[in-house]
């Protein structure tokens, strides 16, 4: 399929229909001439759209975007193949044995680059503690380090499934995990917490929010504490992050569900002394702090490669 002048609105229901048939190739402008152009714009070769726009069509379309061929012309042949179906990470449950095991949050560039950015909101002291709600493998704690290097931190993590707990404790052996509901909080033998991390947790079956939070807010944060919650806002096809939350039963995804726990969340926490960021794309995070405290400055330092030492050097951890 060649395109040159067509209008995306010719080009999607083309490319849908042809998809049906199996995998798509597609002549287009190459993107990479158009750079500063706004997608619809004339290019070199013909109306320009970024790279961004075909990303978006491919998962918009359940479709893998395939390494594309540079063509003559100042032209780009894309290749779309469609996602095999299966079952969501969640069907075989949330242990060891499942697909969520083999999911690597951290390998999400924007979910990577705010939760750093969260934590270091929080700014949990040397020595603070640390609570992580649902922990599963506890991937996500490998994320302390980056942000604040050389902080020893005390963390519990808790969860429901002992195969999980083993897998987190293998990865994280300085850690403590427990078996634990998290409706069966507040825990008073778990103590206070200077950080307390809840993601893709709060809107699990049976888990009401609002309960929760008070119960985290009264019982289980210190005064100068802090929470980073997050809120899925994708879903893995075929391993790849599809944009969107998704309520049962709806073919496309509806926010809805999303847009009213996070401002629930928000207002809520707002309303009883915290400062409250709202950041994320495939994962919305709410990152809450108390409101008399000062956002940590040079939030962005940590991403600074001419301050990091190169992959073979030993990190000297920071005062």
């Amino acid at each position: 399929m060649t395109f040159t002048h067509e209008p995306l609105a010719q080009i999607v229901p083309a490319v849908r229909a042809a998809l049906q048939r199996g995998e798509v190739a597609l002549d287009v402008p190459d993107p990479d001439l158009g750079l500063g152009l706004y997608a619809g714009e004339a290019g070199p070769a013909g109306v320009h759209r970024p790279w961004a726009v075909w990303t978006d069509l491919a998962d918009l379309l359940g479709a893998h975007l395939l390494t594309p061929e540079r063509l003559a012309g100042g032209r780009v042949r894309l290749r779309l193949r469609p996602r095999q179906s299966g079952p969501d990470p969640d069907a075989a449950g949330y242990g060891a044995g499942g697909a969520w095991s083999r999911v690597d949050k951290l390998e999400d560039p924007v979910f990577l680059y705010t939760f750093v950015e969260a934590l270091r909101r929080v700014d949990p002291p040397p020595g603070g503690r640390v609570l992580a709600l649902g922990v599963n493998a506890g991937r996500e704690l490998d994320a302390l380090a980056l942000a604040l290097p050389g902080r020893v931190l005390e963390v519990v993590g808790v969860d429901l499934d002992l195969s999980a707990l083993a897998a987190a404790s293998a990865r994280f052996p300085q850690g403590t995990f427990l078996q634990l509901d998290v409706n069966a909080l507040p825990r008073p033998e778990l103590g206070r917490f200077d950080l307390v991390l809840a993601l893709s947790l709060l809107q699990s079956p049976g888990v009401r929010q609002d309960v929760l939070l008070a119960a985290l807010r009264r019982h289980h944060l210190t005064p100068g504490g802090g929470l980073i919650l997050g809120y899925p806002n994708a879903r893995y096809r075929a391993g790849e992050l599809s944009y969107g939350a998704r309520m049962r039963n709806f073919a496309r995804p509806d926010l809805s569900l999303l847009a009213a726990d996070v401002s629930a969340a928000r207002r809520g926490l707002h309303g009883r002394g915290f400062k409250v960021f709202v950041t994320g794309k495939y994962e919305v995070l709410v990152t809450a702090i108390p409101a008399g405290a000062s956002t940590p400055t040079g939030l962005e330092a940590v991403w600074d490669v001419h301050a990091q030492p190169a992959a073979s050097e030993p990190v000297t951890p920071q005062p």
